[in-house]
């Protein structure tokens, strides 16, 4: 099979440029991919060295993506209880199932809040 065009094309090298600052550009193009690729992240998370988080949640989340997140959570807690709880045996099984209730009863909460959001309008 015959390909039209050579492999690489041909073309012309491109000459370096004495005049552009390497460091500027560099600041340029962080700018503009940040500018395009996060545009809320680079104005919500400002904070200085002495008043940052260590755990952070993202001011720019939605509701539904904040609830789907803490359903899974719950669900994986629910789970590795349930399983620590049919590990053990005698008085300690009992305070893990209440601990595996109480996780499943908050997945339902978060469940039904998130049946709400999904309504079709």
């Amino acid at each position: 099979m015959f390909k039209i065009t050579p492999n690489p094309p041909a073309t012309a090298p491109v000459p370096h440029d004495p005049s552009l600052d390497p460091q500027k550009v560099k600041e340029a193009t962080d700018r503009a991919l940040d500018f395009y690729l996060n545009p809320e992240t680079s104005k919500a998370c400002t904070f200085s060295p002495k008043t940052r988080p260590i755990y952070f949640v993202d001011p720019t989340l939605d509701d539904e993506t904040l609830l789907v997140e803490a359903c899974e959570s719950l669900s994986s807690a629910h789970a590795m209880a349930g399983n620590i709880a049919n590990s053990v045996g005698g008085p300690e099984r009992k305070p893990l199932l209440a601990l595996q209730q109480l996780i499943m009863l908050n997945e339902l909460l978060v469940n039904r809040l998130l049946d709400k959001l999904r309504v079709p309008q």
